[in-house]
């Protein structure tokens, strides 16, 4: 699980994201994100319907695998983002977790969230 200080607090940040983010979308998940000057550290959170996954114990299961991979990727990332990733597709709930890092890597990439690799 990531740090508290790295968490949204209130839905009103998450509708500001929601309304103003830049959108990547995968087959299994979208990524919305935003630039936020106002703080040190970047914020995330991960969104799950009950329409995509019924149980909760299989959404919460989902949401601490990403935010595991998350948490290990931190350092890569650029500067301070507010970060959604809504998960779209039960399917995730099946994955390995190296596809699972794929995937969520190939979205962070494709958003410009991480450094560019150095040689």
């Amino acid at each position: 699980m990531i740090p508290f200080a790295y968490r949204f607090h209130g839905h009103n940040s998450l509708r500001y994201v929601y309304k103003n983010g830049q959108v990547v979308r995968s087959r299994f998940a979208t990524l919305k994100s935003s630039t936020n000057a106002h703080r040190n550290t970047s914020r995330i959170a991960v969104v799950i319907s009950k329409k995509v996954l019924k149980s909760a114990v299989r959404r919460n299961r989902v949401r601490r695998r990403i935010y595991e991979h998350i948490r290990i990727n931190m350092p890569k990332m650029t500067q301070n983002y507010d970060i959604v990733v809504i998960v779209t597709s039960g399917e995730v709930l099946a994955m390995s977790t190296a596809d699972l890092s794929v995937q969520i890597d190939q979205l962070f990439d494709q958003a410009g969230l991480y450094k560019p690799a150095q040689n």
